[in-house]
């Protein structure tokens, strides 16, 4: 197979202006979080007040994220994020204009941020639903994988990008430069051309999510994994991310710590480039099997707290996370009507993220009680099971790819 195969989705023109301007949105996302903490503690020095403003953020895009899903599938999904973006670059830039004239407040900056948050609801559905009209059906695997490699590199680029520019300039100017990749993703997007797609009359919006709740409950294989990523990201989150480093602190260290996040990140990109070459029959399954590292980095951080293993199953965790991730994309958009694609994603992020909270703020309690290595065995012990579990179902494992013809359009 030529080494350029996997790139082919580039080719379309379509998929190169969403992958420019989709990168450049999840850039500034990231550099949204670095420059926001960062001006907040210039102004007040208080993490309380962070927490206010970062939970602004966070609590709009939750509350709005079926609504979201709604407003991609009634209309043109490109055209959806270009106004996101807009909406999210003006919010920024307004708070960099105010923080650049010291007139900034945590109540203004709060502002800002639901508002950014809100707009960020849109874009998660809307960008989901739209790879499939960008790319032909064979090369949804491939346009998955390098939207994909796109998504895992934002991160490391806004995180670097981010903090130079905060030093060097002052958070005020990181929130201006966060204002810009939000205006420059608008422009890349908007330059999109698409044939018009089925799309959802205008109505009432509680029948339009009905009608996506439907497309969930229906298919035994989506929610079970919906709900299963559920208990899994609210175990993760309370087990690796809050007593991880406490673990780390007291064996290998901070900047060891950094080395395991980032173990899993590096993974994730050796994912991402597989999925170009791969060819998955039964995209589910081995994407559920590509979890289970997922639970082992926990087992080993609790057991066996050394640098070496802990970088190596962070890896094997960051491919086999890929390998989900890319399955889990090509499972939905094969398998759900293009007109309710959008609805089915924002269900899908809804009950895979909300309970994140409840595992951040029980495993503290729970480790005063158990311990806290104990409490997180038992948190490896419930993202197993719960990956586990979803395989005892036969649509899961039994879920193949369909025919590579494109599908026949809705009327």
């Amino acid at each position: 197979m030529s080494p350029r195969v996997g790139l082919e989705p580039l080719h379309h023109r379509a998929f190169r202006l969403f992958f420019v301007g989709r990168t450049a949105s999840l850039l500034g996302n990231m550099l949204a979080g670095i420059a926001v903490a960062f001006a907040v503690l210039d102004l007040t020095g208080s993490a309380t007040d962070l927490g206010i403003v970062l939970a602004a953020r966070s609590v709009p895009q939750v509350v709005f994220l079926l609504l979201g899903g709604v407003i991609a599938d009634r209309l043109p999904r490109h055209r959806v994020l270009v106004v996101a973006n807009l909406v999210a670059g003006v919010s920024q830039a307004a708070a960099a204009t105010l923080l650049l004239t010291g007139t900034a407040t945590i109540t203004t900056l709060v502002a800002a941020e639901a508002v950014n948050g809100a707009s960020s609801a849109m874009v998660l559905p809307a960008s989901s639903g739209l790879i499939p009209q960008l790319v032909p059906r064979r090369l949804l695997q491939e346009a998955n994988a390098l939207a994909r490699l796109g998504q895992n590199s934002a991160p490391v680029g806004g995180a670097a990008v981010g903090g130079v520019v905060v030093a060097a300039l002052g958070s005020g100017w990181a929130v201006a430069f966060d204002a810009a990749t939000f205006f420059v993703s608008a422009a890349f997007l908007g330059a999109i051309r698409l044939d018009p797609q089925a799309r959802v009359p205008g109505g009432n919006a509680l029948v339009d999510l009905r009608d996506g709740w439907r497309e969930v409950t229906e298919r035994s294989w989506l929610w079970v994994v919906i709900v299963a990523f559920g208990f899994a990201n609210a175990a993760h989150a309370g087990g690796f991310l809050t007593l991880g480093p406490v673990i780390a602190d007291a064996t290998f260290g901070p900047a060891g710590w950094g080395l395991v996040v980032g173990a899993e990140t590096v993974g994730m990109f050796v994912g991402g480039l597989l999925m170009l070459r791969l060819r998955l029959a039964r995209p589910l399954l081995v994407g559920m099997l590509g979890t289970l590292p997922w639970a082992g980095v926990m087992l080993v951080l609790a057991l066996w707290p050394q640098l070496a293993p802990l970088v190596v199953v962070g890896v094997l965790a960051g491919i086999g996370l890929e390998f989900f991730s890319v399955g889990w994309d090509l499972s939905v958009q094969e398998n759900i009507p293009a007109d309710r694609l959008s609805r089915v994603y924002s269900y899908d992020m809804l009950g895979s993220f909300v309970m994140i909270p409840v595992g951040q703020a029980a495993v503290g309690p729970l480790a005063g009680v158990f311990g806290v290595v104990s409490t997180l065995l038992g948190c490896a012990v419930v993202v197993a099971a719960a990956m586990l579990l979803t395989l005892a179902v036969p649509s899961v494992r039994g879920l193949r790819r369909l025919p590579q013809q494109e599908p026949v359009a809705a009327p």
